[in-house]
C-alpha cells in the first residue's frame, strides 16, 4: 500500500509539479469538486433535510450562491492579478478562484434567464455550460501541456501533426457545441474521430448553428429531427407558433 502511495506521489511530483502544471491542477480540482458540492448541498436543502444547513436569507432576501462565487472571483482575481503571490499561496488564491467560478456557473441558466430556473428544464444550462468549462479545465491541463511536451523531443514533421491532431479535435468539439450536442463535444474533446458523425449531421433546433446556418426547409427538418427540443421553446428563428386551423364542422363558434 505504500508503496503505491510513494509511487503515485513520485509520478505527480513529477508529472505535475516539476512541469509546472499544479495550479492548473489546482484549478481543475476545486472546479469540479465545488459543483460537485453545491449541487449536493442544493438537493439536499430542496429535499428539507433537517441537520443541512438551508439557504441564506439577508434582510428576507434570498442570497444565491453565484453572488459568493462572483465575490470569491473578484477578490482572489484581484489578488491574483496584482499582487501575484508566490508558491504556495499562488495555489490557494488559485483555489478560491476556482471556487468562486464553480459557485457561478452551477448557477449559469439564471445568468442567462435573469430568472430562477434552477429546477426547472432550462436549469439544464447551467450543467451544460459545467460541463464546458471542466472539459475545458481538463484540456487545458492535460492536453496541451502534454502535445508540447511530446513535440519538445521529436522532429518537426511530428509537432505538426500533433498539433493537427489537437487542433481537429478542438474544432470537432466546437461545433459540437455550437450545433448544442455538448456530450458529442466532451467526446470530441478526448478522441476526436468519435464526434465526426454528430457534427456532420442536423444540428439541434434551437442551437446557434440552426439560428445562423439554417433556412426554413432546414429548421422544418431539424424540429422533425429533434421533436422535443423543438416543443420546449418554439421555432429557432423567434417567430410565434401560428394558431392551429379552426375545426370544419360547425359555424366556428365556440360550445356550449
Amino acid at each position: 500500500m505504500f508503496t503505491v502511495l510513494a509511487t503515485v506521489g513520485t509520478e505527480f511530483h513529477r508529472e505535475i509539479v516539476h512541469s509546472g502544471r499544479l495550479s492548473a491542477f489546482v484549478f481543475f480540482i476545486f472546479l469540479l469538486g465545488t459543483f460537485g458540492f453545491i449541487r449536493m448541498s442544493t438537493w439536499m436543502i430542496r429535499k428539507q433535510v433537517s441537520w443541512w444547513p438551508g439557504n441564506v436569507e439577508v434582510g428576507g432576501t434570498h442570497v444565491h450562491h453565484l453572488v459568493w462565487g462572483i465575490c470569491a472571483m473578484m477578490i482572489f482575481g484581484y489578488v491574483g492579478v496584482v499582487h501575484q503571490p508566490g508558491s504556495p499561496w499562488w495555489e490557494i488564491v488559485t483555489a478560491f478562484f476556482a471556487i468562486g467560478m464553480g459557485l457561478a456557473l452551477d448557477e449559469f441558466a439564471l445568468w442567462l434567464e435573469l430568472k430562477d430556473v434552477y429546477w426547472e428544464k432550462d436549469g439544464r444550462k447551467s450543467v451544460d455550460a459545467m460541463i464546458i468549462a471542466g472539459c475545458a479545465a481538463g484540456v487545458l491541463l492535460v492536453g496541451f501541456s502534454s502535445w508540447a511536451t511530446l513535440a519538445d523531443s521529436v522532429a518537426d514533421r511530428v509537432f505538426f501533426g500533433v498539433g493537427a491532431f489537437g487542433l481537429i479535435g478542438i474544432g470537432v468539439a466546437a461545433v459540437n457545441a455550437i450545433k448544442q450536442k455538448l456530450w458529442w463535444a466532451l467526446a470530441s474533446l478526448i478522441f476526436w474521430p468519435a464526434g465526426i458523425a454528430p457534427a456532420t449531421r442536423l444540428a439541434k433546433p434551437h442551437s446557434l448553428w440552426a439560428r445562423l446556418f439554417y433556412k426554413d426547409d432546414r429548421r422544418r427538418l431539424c424540429r422533425e429531427r429533434y421533436p422535443d427540443a423543438g416543443a420546449a421553446s418554439g421555432p429557432p428563428d423567434g417567430t410565434p407558433t401560428p394558431d392551429p386551423e379552426p375545426s370544419p364542422s360547425g359555424s366556428g363558434s365556440p360550445s356550449s
